[in-house]
């Protein structure tokens, strides 16, 4: 992997890499697309963070928010290119990133998610009855899994429990560009999906094993940023996001020790001490979230 990073790396300052790519600057997205390097950029309407790989000839697509706005996103993606998506895929299962998969039903040539996610999808959808509005995978990464386009190297990766139990990572790896959905909020109180398998401990070891993963170049985008702060991100976003979850597990054991209950955490609680950056609504659920991991501890 190291290696063949490295490899990607100096063949693209060769070719003179991002900034030389005639297509970097000529979309005419209307104020919602953000092209970074390589053919990668980013999608923000409603809903969390869309990424894409684009050229005149292949493309592709990870989560879709919701069908108006998958719309909206495959209507420009068409201004570049008229074929099928090659891959579209789901870093994990929730509504606001599958929604609108199944605007690209009959478009895609391959649907792609963890294993969890996948089964988390198909248990909502069919608990809602709304099995036939819902797109699934029909590829599944289990650890990892690598996709070959013609210019560019496609690797979904499972690092563990974290934002739910079924998160993958994508990473552009000519680009060197990672797509790491909900597992970071930067500076925004982050939903700890519990039901979903999430877990506050297991959570901050994934970040822990993405830092060490990816190098110093990698630029990453996240699923959702408060309104202040960009959903591009980079490595102190994540250390910042590790320690926003380290320090609401401190907290709440300290408030369970004390003998607090959650209604009377709930009430005095405003922002995670050690953490402040992160405010805004949203508090109350990452207290929840820390009650059910840490109160029978």
């Amino acid at each position: 992997m190291k290696n063949r990073r490295e490899f990607l790396k100096q063949s693209a300052a060769i070719a003179g890499f991002a900034w030389l790519n005639p297509l970097i600057g000529h979309f005419s997205f209307a104020g919602n697309m953000t092209m970074i390097r390589g053919n990668v950029g980013y999608y923000t309407e409603r809903g969390g963070t869309i990424g894409c790989y684009l050229t005149k000839d292949q493309s592709v697509v990870i989560d879709t928010q919701f069908p108006e706005q998958a719309a909206n996103m495959l209507a420009e993606i068409r201004k570049v290119n008229a074929n099928k998506i090659n891959l579209l895929i789901n870093t994990h299962h929730h509504g606001d990133h599958t929604a609108g998969n199944i605007v690209f039903k009959d478009v895609v040539d391959r649907v792609v998610s963890h294993e969890n996610c996948r089964i988390n999808l198909e248990k909502t959808a069919l608990a809602q009855n709304a099995l036939d509005k819902n797109l699934l995978a029909d590829t599944i990464v289990i650890d990892k899994a690598s996709f070959k386009l013609a210019k560019e190297y496609v690797e979904c990766r499972y690092f563990g429990r974290g934002h739910t139990n079924g998160d993958i990572v994508v990473h552009f790896e000519n680009a060197n560009i990672a797509h790491v959905g909900d597992l970071v909020f930067n500076r925004r109180f982050p939903f700890i999906d519990v039901p979903g398998g999430a877990s506050i401990d297991q959570w901050i070891e994934t970040l822990e094993k993405i830092v060490k993963y990816y190098d110093k170049d990698t630029i990453f985008i996240c699923g959702h940023a408060n309104e202040k702060y960009p959903v591009q991100i980079n490595k102190s976003d994540i250390r910042a996001m590790q320690n926003y979850l380290d320090k609401l597990r401190i907290y709440i054991k300290q408030q369970v020790k004390d003998g607090l209950t959650e209604e009377a955490v709930i009430a005095k609680t405003t922002i995670i001490p050690g953490a402040e950056e992160w405010t805004g609504d949203g508090v109350v659920r990452s207290i929840k979230a820390g009650f059910a991991e840490y109160k029978t501890m």
